[in-house]
This record gives C-alpha cells, structure tokens and sequence, in this order.
C-alpha cells in the first residue's frame, strides 16, 4: 500500500518531533548516570581547596571530569554503541579481556560498591542503625525493582530520578550562594590548585562510565524504538545530543556545588570525603538538610547503580552467559557478586580505585579512546602500540 506524499512529510514531521522529545528525556537520563552520590564529594573538594580560585579550580577539574568523559561518547557513538568494535580495535581476546576488567571495574570490584558504601555513610544520621551488609541487601533490592524492566529504564531516570535531583540540587545551591559571605581562605597556589583539580576530575574515573552508558544509551533506544524502525544513524544523533544535555546539566550542577563549598566550607578542611556534602547541607541548610540530603543521595546513588547495573546484566547475559537467563535473572547476579566489597566501607573502595586501576589502566583507556577517534576521522590504524607504550610508561610511574 502506497502513501501520498502529504502523508509520508506528515509522518516524517512527527517522527522528527518524537525524537527531539527522546533527546530531552535521554540527556536527563545520562545526567542521572553520571551524577551518583560519589559525584557530590569531587566539586565540593575543589571549592574547599580553591576558594576565590575556585573557576581556575573548576575549569580544570572539568577537563577531566566532563569533557573526557563527552569525548568518551563521541567516540562510542562513532561505533554506533558497540563496545565490542570498540575494544575489538586491540585484537579479539586483548579487546574481551580489556572489556572483561573494565566491567568489574565498574561493577563488583569499584563502581557500585563505592556508591553503595558512600551512600550509607552519608544517610547513617537519617536511618534506623544497621550493618553495611543489610543496607547494601536493601539498595540492591531497590535497585533490582527500578531496573528489572529493562525498556523503563530511560523513562524513570529522565521523568523522575533526574528531576528530583535537580530541584534538590537547586534548594540547596541556590539558598547558599544566596546566603553566601566571604569565600574560605586558602594556600594553594594557581598552579597547585589548577593541578590538584585536574587530578580531581580524572578520579572520577567516568571516562569508563561514558564508554559504557554510550551502549546502555543506544541499546535502550533501540528497545524503546523498536516498532517505529528508527533508522541507526538516528538513533546516534539522538544519543549524541542528548550527552550534550547530561554534560551541560552536570557542569552547571557541578560549578554551583563547588561555589557552595567554596562560600560554606570554612573548618571543614580534613574532614573525611563521605561525610563533606552532609556537613555542608546542614551549614546552609540546619535541619531542613537532613530532607535534602535524603533526596539527592538516594537518587544520585540509585540512578548510577541502575545504569551501571543494566550495563552488567547486558553483558553478563549475552556475553557470558549466550542468553541462557533473563535480564531479570541476570541483574540478581550481578548485584549479589557485588555485594562482598559493599560491606567493607567507602575507604577501602577508595583504595582500590587509587591503584593501578586507576594509575595504570585509566590512562590504557584514555590512549585506546583517542586512538580509536584518529581511527575514525583520520584512518589512523596504530592502537596496539599506543596503548600498549601508555601502560609500560604508567606502570614505571606508578612503581616509582
């Protein structure tokens, strides 16, 4: 049956109006993946160390924390999504092992144990007393419930989990500056303090979420768009633009944090990472912030777990398991294997990510990125001695 012309503009009208409204709601879901309860603590460090300095501070700190992370996704989506072409790049049993480690990263080993651990430190005033292994078995609980339909998951981080971020967000941020007085005195000095930041943002380490949430991102779109044939190339542009909205919303979320530390933070200087963005909301905020904090930790925690918890089960289903168990049933293994290191405290996570995960094979990735970019735009073919050059000289560095 053939359409008219009239009817295939009208169609290819509305199509193009559904997408725009997919790129909102998509880029307020990568807000969500990206900005876990973990992201609190990084801007507020940096306000803290770099007060009346603090721009200098913040622009370097988003070198690394958001536009290597935006250059992680462009380079995904070179590959319309597809980590295994990505890493493929290095050879087939190099490319699966380098996804292989980069997963547990993000899951068991690093990732979800750190914002699990992070999250109880910082709600343990508000909640009744519990061990670290009960609390870990309730979120995972509820991370389970939010991310066992696979094709919500887009929906209930853009529609709910972003939002109420957000508003929380803007409370607290713009009461503080509002209330602001003198910014805290600091002795850095401008190159300290662009330094220090730099490494900042690289300890974020969302470079590997980009890479990651780039597949989750194109594959929930296909899941979403399934009966409306939505050709690849569209879907990418969707992907694409709506990164550009999650990065927009994190940098201005990420400079107002930083100037509310660096306008509230006074006496604060050693105090312990998990518990600086609780301290700071109950200087602006009194005990109105136990509300606030409550908000913004559940759902920043929360909404990273579900994305990086839908990553796993993806992989864990198809490539490890060749579609023998459901999504469902793949996401319960997941998040029980990560719930040995979840019990032992934010600061033995932090001292898992501070080794060569993060010495070593962080820069490994940030060479295979670029290199893998050169590929695409240049025809540039070298990427096995790249990255292999990269981890020799980060591995005598870090034994330095």
């Amino acid at each position: 049956m053939q359409i008219s012309r009239s009817q295939y503009l009208d169609k290819k009208v509305c199509m193009r109006k559904y997408l725009q409204s997919q790129v909102v709601l998509t880029g307020l879901a990568v807000f969500a993946m990206f900005f876990g309860a973990g992201n609190l603590v990084y801007p507020i460090e940096i306000g803290m160390k770099s007060g009346s300095h603090n721009l200098l501070g913040m622009c370097s700190f988003l070198l690394t924390a958001v536009i290597l992370p935006v250059i992680g996704l462009v380079a995904m989506l070179m590959y319309d999504g597809n980590y295994k072409q990505f890493f493929g790049r290095l050879g087939k049993w190099s490319g699966d092992i380098a996804i292989l480690i980069c997963m547990l990263i993000i899951g068991p080993i690093i990732a979800i144990p750190r914002i699990t651990t992070l999250s109880h430190t910082m709600m343990a005033p508000f909640i009744p007393p519990m061990s670290s292994l009960v609390f870990a078995l309730i979120f995972f609980t509820i991370t389970f419930l939010c991310v066992f339909r696979e094709n919500k998951i887009v929906g209930l981080l853009g529609k709910i989990f972003s939002p109420a971020k957000l508003i929380a967000l803007s409370v607290i941020v713009c009461w503080g500056l509002w209330n602001a007085t003198g910014y805290v005195p600091i002795n850095l000095t401008d190159w300290q303090i662009f330094k220090d930041s730099l490494l900042t943002g690289y300890k974020t380490l969302d470079l590997l979420g980009a890479i990651f949430f780039s597949a989750i991102i194109i594959n929930l779109l296909k899941i979403d768009n399934s009966e409306r044939k939505v050709a690849m190339r569209d879907l990418v542009k969707v992907g694409l633009k709506a990164g550009l909205i999650g990065a927009g919303l994190l940098t201005i979320v990420y400079f107002g944090l930083s100037y509310l530390s660096a306008f509230h933070s006074h006496g604060l200087a050693g105090t312990d990472p998990d518990v600086l963005f609780r301290e700071l909301s109950f200087r602006v905020l009194g005990h109105y912030g136990a509300a606030i904090i409550g908000v913004i930790v559940m759902m920043g925690s929360l909404s990273t777990a579900i994305a990086l918890t839908a990553v796993l089960s993806e992989y864990l289903r198809h490539d490890i398991l060749y579609n023998r168990v459901t999504f469902a049933q793949s996401a319960v293994l997941v998040l029980l294997a990560c719930v040995p290191l979840s019990i032992y405290g934010f600061g033995m996570v932090i001292k898992l990510t501070g080794g060569p995960i993060l010495y070593i094979g962080y820069p490994m990735l940030i060479t295979l990125t670029f290199a893998n970019i050169a590929y695409k735009w240049f025809g540039f073919k070298p990427v096995k001695l790249p990255v292999l050059v990269t981890g020799v000289i980060a591995l005598a560095s870090y034994l330095a």
